[in-house]
């Protein structure tokens, strides 16, 4: 007995997304900033959910592929803010204050300006907005 295999080509589908809108920098994407289309786009997000609560670091104009690289997690801090410093090192903890000379995201190493000595330091970014200058125990 015979048997006839035809193979037929298939397209393979696959998804992207695209800007609704122009999203300026800086801006936090909302889920109706986005919509999906179904292209293949090199670099674009596959699902709302890859960059819904995303910052975009630069303009991204409506009708484009949301790439990923143009994404980042929000700030938490924006230049000139006023931010908490915390330094601790064992059983030693200073407080104090100091000035934001760069924007962050929660786990970002900034600069800061302290307020009371007019020091540049940097620090890490907390999620609450304050800054770690120091080690932590």
């Amino acid at each position: 007995m015979w048997r006839v295999f035809l193979l037929m080509p298939c397209v393979a589908s696959a998804e992207s997304l695209i800007a609704v809108r122009t999203i300026p920098a800086q801006a936090v994407i909302a889920p109706d900033d986005v919509s999906i289309v179904d292209a293949v786009m090199e670099g674009a997000a596959l699902t709302p959910a890859a960059a819904i609560g995303q910052e975009a670091r630069v303009t991204i104009f409506a009708g484009r592929a949301v790439l990923l690289a143009d994404l980042g997690p929000a700030a938490v801090v924006d230049r000139n803010q006023l931010v908490p410093l915390r330094y601790q090192a064992g059983a030693l903890a200073i407080m104090t204050e100091g000035r934001a000379l760069e924007r962050g995201a929660e786990g970002d190493v900034i600069r800061i300006m302290n307020l009371s000595s007019r020091l540049t330091v940097t620090g890490r970014v907390m999620p609450d907005g304050s800054v770690n200058v120091g080690t932590t125990p």
